[in-house]
């Protein structure tokens, strides 16, 4: 029961954090005003932001799942909730960070949430996860994997890193492709499917911002985009094959 407890108290935390970060808003910005404060050309557009509100939704079902006394000792929360609650607590502490301006030090902590999510895929994975509980941490780890690569450059930009001398535009290229091929090895090492698509997402959000001023890097990530979801059809074929 109290391992219960303190997976509501974590989850409710990082809610609370991230509802008061946008409706106080904390240091009079909201996240988005602060993102768009810059310009950050892996960025994606507004709209895509909206899979936190999806992410928060699965998360609050696993959270609830629990509540059974049946399924409350399950290994797939016995096992995960200490790093679940770890979670919680970098992603609240990174939106405190953020909206008060110390851009280093939100990569360390948002690198530190993208290795507690990594760990707990792998604990959930050797659990004997149900679809629901997959998905859930498939999607997460997916946004996480790409807001890291975000922040990073962001903070980059922030600090007036000059690339070594490579344009913007050829360094958010490089990345495009980096990322891409995470989605594509993640989809074939892990045979999930649903962490690429978290990717799409993502790439053609970034492909939206960017087509006015940008469109060659448009061009690219909607490319790239194209690319991971034929990988993610084709991938269950290629694993099989690997395996």
């Amino acid at each position: 029961m109290t391992r219960l407890l303190v997976n509501i108290a974590a989850f409710i935390l990082v809610i609370v954090i991230n509802f008061l970060a946008n409706a106080l808003p904390m240091n009079g910005l909201t996240t988005g005003d602060i993102a768009n404060r810059i310009t950050v050309l892996f960025q994606p557009a507004g709209y895509v932001f909206s899979i936190w509100s999806f992410i928060y939704l699965l998360l609050g079902i696993w959270v609830i799942r629990q509540f059974p006394k049946s399924s409350r000792n399950s290994p797939i929360y016995t096992n995960t909730s200490g790093l679940f609650v770890l979670s919680c607590i970098l992603n609240s502490a990174w939106v405190v960070l953020w909206h008060y301006g110390f851009w280093v030090t939100t990569v360390a902590v948002m690198l530190s949430l993208l290795v507690t999510l990594i760990a707990l895929y792998i604990k959930l994975r050797d659990s004997s996860p149900g679809k629901l509980d997959k998905a859930t941490f498939s999607i997460y780890l997916g946004w996480i994997s790409v807001a890291t690569i975000a922040n990073i450059s962001y903070v980059l930009v922030e600090v007036g890193w000059d690339g070594f001398g490579i344009s913007d535009v050829t360094w958010t290229i490089i990345m495009l492709i980096v990322a891409a091929l995470l989605a594509i090895w993640f989809r074939i090492a892990n045979k999930d499917w649903i962490y690429p698509l978290v990717f799409v997402w993502a790439f053609v959000g970034i492909g939206v911002k960017n087509m006015e001023s940008y469109s060659n890097v448009s061009y690219v990530a909607y490319a790239l985009a194209a690319v991971i979801l034929l990988m993610t059809l084709l991938g269950g074929k290629l694993a099989s094959n690997r395996g």
